[in-house]
């Protein structure tokens, strides 16, 4: 069994990870980048449209779920390429299915964001 950090050197070192790993996907991940600024618009935009800060919270809450679920991708993505860069079909499949996530969650945004300027216009 491996003896590792413990306690706060240990929660600080797994954030010294996230850091690094929002560097990597920053330099590395246009689509990241992209979906970031979509997010920094997208805060204060549910703000304005939103009668409360409950629905607020659920529309800056979607986007971020792109985002999180673009991480994931990006993860699969590059765990399939550290395995191998020649084509395999397994290997289609899974980043495949990593977009399709994507893809789903942007989806969702979509829908959740129209519901809410719906009902905002409306009134």
């Amino acid at each position: 069994m491996k003896k590792g950090l413990k306690g706060l050197p240990r929660l600080l070192a797994a954030f010294q990870n996230s850091i690094n790993g929002l560097r990597d996907i920053w330099r590395l991940e246009e689509a990241f980048r992209l979906e970031a600024i979509v997010l920094f618009f997208a805060i204060p935009a549910a703000f304005i449209i939103s009668e409360s800060l409950y629905q607020a919270s659920i529309l800056v809450s979607v986007v971020l779920l792109v985002i999180i679920i673009e991480v994931l991708n990006s993860a699969i993505e590059a765990t399939i390429d550290r395995i191998s860069v020649e084509h395999h079909e397994l290997s289609r499949i899974a980043k495949d299915l990593g977009s399709l996530a994507v893809l789903l969650s942007a989806f969702l945004a979509v829908v959740v964001w129209a519901a809410a300027l719906y009902e905002s216009l409306k009134t």
